[in-house]
């Protein structure tokens, strides 16, 4: 029996040895990306849809590539909806830039907010995603509102901002600073509705967040190109959301 037993160990390790197992297909890296209208794509028309900073980085690092951002959403509707989405997904990269609608709305609840959005960092990570975020600039001084009106808005994106700064220390984002760098000063990266950036500012924050994530380890592939392809958008383009 134990004789047996040795040649049929045999005959199986010479079987391996002739034909050893395919190794599995390295499966592509997996990007995610939640949030709002800025990283649906908004401001960088391309064909009937939007394209945007997320799309152009996923394309220019060969990821697989999955936008569940939808114009207009709030943190809940990331939490609630966007979530659950990019978890089955099964990212490797995620990114969630939102916030900004958030304080746009009567009923602003900033402590709400941090709860929420805690709950999506925590459920991306805990399924191993590396995390984007961003903090953006006061929609009021972009949008050129009256002081009256632009304070309280400036109150509320800095109360965001300080939320997401915290929460990126504590998940050990890749963070990048747009609330108050001298590039976003830059007209010419928005686009005519002043609040959503035009082809050449999604690709200066796809190019931004390239770097930082170069910065963290290997790169996926080259930095997406600076230089548009697509015409300027018109008024209605900008306003198609």
């Amino acid at each position: 029996m134990a004789g047996a037993r040795s040649v049929r160990r045999q005959h199986e390790y010479a079987r391996l040895h002739r034909h050893p197992p395919a190794p599995a297909p390295a499966r592509p890296v997996r990007f995610a990306a939640l949030g709002d209208s800025l990283t649906a794509g908004i401001g960088d028309p391309v064909g009937a849809g939007w394209r945007g900073w997320a799309a152009l980085l996923g394309a220019a690092t060969g990821v697989e590539f999955r936008n569940f951002a939808v114009s207009g959403a709030l943190t809940r509707d990331v939490e609630e909806s966007q979530t659950p989405q990019a978890v089955a997904f099964g990212p490797d990269l995620a990114a969630v830039v939102v916030g900004v609608n958030d304080t746009l709305r009567q009923g602003f609840d900033i402590e709400d907010l941090a709860v929420r959005l805690d709950r999506v960092c925590a459920a991306l990570a805990d399924c191993g995603a590396v995390l984007l975020t961003a903090c953006l600039p006061d929609p009021g001084a972009m949008l050129g509102l009256p002081a009256p009106l632009a304070r309280p808005l400036a109150r509320r994106q800095r109360a965001v901002n300080a939320v997401v700064h915290a929460l990126a220390a504590r998940y050990e984002t890749v963070h990048l600073h747009m609330a108050d760098a001298s590039w976003v000063a830059d007209r010419s990266l928005w686009s005519v509705d002043r609040l959503h950036p035009a082809e050449r500012g999604h690709r200066m924050i796809a190019a931004r967040f390239h770097a930082l994530l170069a910065g963290r380890g290997p790169a996926f592939g080259p930095p997406p190109s600076l230089t548009g392809d697509q015409p300027p958008p018109t008024r209605a383009a900008a306003g198609r959301r």
